[in-house]
């Protein structure tokens, strides 16, 4: 039996610790946020504080392969998710509808899944960890360094210490603190070496309000979940309990639409957009929450075949994160975890071996999905400069391109297409494998020539300007919104994260 340290207790940092606890590991989940899981759904939505996690209250989407991950490593979490009031979601069956001709087939049950807000599928997850014998949670415990020392040349994370000095030893150190891991600078600083970095701002800006529903019914689908509409994009996802969310998805450069922040401007924009007006058709629970400053970034600890340190393994967004728009995290973190168990199985044992070992899965299995989806969120950014700054978007250039807005159109109109493009979409197959199949891009690239490029599905660049100039009966973009009596005014917050209240 091995000791395991995991540094986080979000979702991947959870999932970890149990399945790893399973396996007859002996681990230790540190978290640096000190409020344990409220004991209610209700609760984990109205007040528990995360201060660690920027985009706690920001929506999030499990993908359906995220829920497969789930099913296979822990089996009990969806049942308890549903129980709390998880919602069952097949976007497939959602969107057949909008497509003439589109019926169910065999196999398209892998579309499925069951999603919640964050702060609900955490409560969740928190509660079944609390439940799995022998695994120890600690709450408010910062680490401030790693315990390091070198074995054949080679640095080695023994363990880590506390802020309040006390170390902890262990086989095995998993990163799973997110977007904000401080793993490269510890590693850096201990003279292990330089953890190869890439990041770039992904340019995006999220203007996000939640809704619940007054008569129990979720909003139909009439419009792709995401929707790109000229300089901006829409996004809905439904949830738990009766909610859903909305997204404005813009440039974070587009000074005009900063005035998103005003409850009566997003509402406005929101209404003027035909296929998603009735998303608007409930209570909002909370004010417009903006988000901006997401950055893509990817981190290898094995660059060029040196390995930086054994004994450490990065998970999830600690290891890369991208735009959320397109809701893969949490699904490639799970997926990851789910790597990481199997590794850990065969290799740890022997240090470097599975330094090396978890290194090249993570390239083969998760890196291609971290790029696809840099390539997309790219792609989108330059349409959206061109159209804000009056110029036509580029032309496709590239064989993955030119598929990849092919396919866009195609599967508006074909439900082969559309069953392609939300197996790219739920991490199920990527655009890289479908491209490897000749058959399939001929059959897209003849669709999308048959069909014209859908209608633009709201205000076009000046109709846009035009609304936003228009005077808001809610002026400043800080109504409170009530909500059971609450005020909800506290979740409004700034670009690049914080609270604004």
């Amino acid at each position: 039996m091995s000791r395991i340290v995991v540094l986080g207790a979000g979702i991947c940092g959870l999932a970890a610790g149990m399945v790893l606890r399973e396996d007859g590991h002996d681990v230790t989940v540190l978290e640096r946020d000190p409020e344990p899981a409220p004991a209610s759904v209700q609760d984990a939505w109205d007040y528990w504080s995360r201060d660690g996690i920027a985009q706690f209250r920001l929506p999030h989407f499990l993908q359906p392969r995220g829920r497969a991950v789930l099913e296979e490593m822990l089996p009990d979490v969806l049942p308890t998710l549903e129980a709390a009031g998880g919602l069952r979601f097949d976007p497939l069956r959602a969107l057949l509808p909008v497509i003439n001709g589109g019926t169910p087939h065999d196999g398209d049950e892998r579309f499925q899944t069951i999603t919640a807000r964050r702060p609900v599928l955490e409560q969740v997850m928190g509660r079944v960890a609390e439940a799995e014998p022998g695994l120890e949670v600690r709450r408010g415990v910062s680490v401030a360094e790693l315990v390091v020392r070198r074995y054949d040349g080679v640095a080695h994370v023994d363990g880590v210490r506390t802020d309040s000095g006390r170390e902890l030893q262990a086989d095995l150190v998993i990163d799973a603190m997110g977007r904000r891991s401080q793993l490269p600078r510890w590693l850096a600083r201990s003279g292990a070496g330089t953890v190869h970095e890439e990041v770039e701002d992904s340019g995006y800006v999220y203007y996000t309000r939640f809704f619940r529903s007054r008569d129990g019914q979720m909003p139909e689908f009439r419009a792709a979940p995401v929707t790109p509409i000229g300089t901006f994009s829409l996004l809905t996802l439904p949830s738990d309990n009766d909610t859903w969310s909305v997204v404005v998805v813009t440039s974070g450069g587009d000074t005009p639409l900063k005035r998103l922040r005003d409850p009566g401007l997003w509402t406005a924009l929101v209404a003027a957009c035909p296929r998603h007006q009735h998303w608007l058709d409930g209570d909002p629970i909370t004010d417009v929450v903006a988000m901006g400053g997401v950055t893509d970034r990817y981190r290898r600890f094995n660059p060029d075949g040196r390995v930086v340190a054994t004994g450490v393994a990065s998970v999830g967004d600690a290891w890369a994160c991208t735009n959320p728009t397109n809701g893969r995290g949490m699904s490639l973190g799970l997926m990851h975890v789910q790597r990481l168990r199997d590794v850990v199985r065969a290799h740890l044992e022997d240090r470097l071996e599975f330094a090396e070992v978890w290194d090249a899965v993570t390239e083969a299995e998760l890196t291609p999905w971290y790029r696809e989806n840099v390539d997309e969120d790219r792609l989108r950014m330059c349409e959206i400069e061109a159209l804000r700054n009056g110029r036509k978007p580029d032309r496709p250039s590239t064989p993955s391109e030119v598929f990849r807005q092919a396919l866009a159109i195609a599967a508006t109109r074909d439900p082969d297409a559309l069953r392609v493009a939300l197996d790219a979409r739920a991490c199920l197959t990527s655009l890289r494998d479908a491209l490897g199949n000749p058959d399939l891009v001929t059959r897209v690239l003849e669709l999308a020539e048959q069909c014209d490029p859908p209608p633009l599905a709201g205000p076009n660049r000046a109709q846009l300007l035009e609304l936003l100039n228009r005077p808001s009966k809610l002026r400043d973009g800080r109504a409170r919104i009530r909500a059971h009596g609450r005020d909800m005014a506290p979740y409004a917050r700034c670009e690049d994260g914080r609270s604004a209240a």
